[in-house]
């Protein structure tokens, strides 16, 4: 129960340093990011606090899904050797 109230309270400084950085960062920036292939000719343009949410995201989404990909063992944990 606990360690659920502290990843909670981690996840809501994140939100609010997110909020902190957007309220600051109104102006257009260029986003280069050539690996990814779309933007290696022409830069995205948008708004600072747009593309920081988009990688928070892409970020909390990635993580999501390695913590539910580390689930557990299923298929051996009832299976013992003789």
């Amino acid at each position: 129960m606990i360690k659920v109230i502290l990843k909670t309270v981690a996840f809501l400084a994140l939100l609010f340093v997110m909020l902190y950085v957007g309220m600051n960062n109104l102006q257009s920036i260029d986003f280069h990011f050539p690996v990814a292939g779309t933007s290696a000719k022409a830069p995205l343009r948008a708004s600072a606090a747009l593309i920081y949410f988009g990688v928070f995201a892409v970020g909390v989404l990635g993580g999501t899904i390695l913590a539910a990909g580390s689930g557990g063992k299923r298929g051996s944990a009832g299976v013992k050797a003789k």
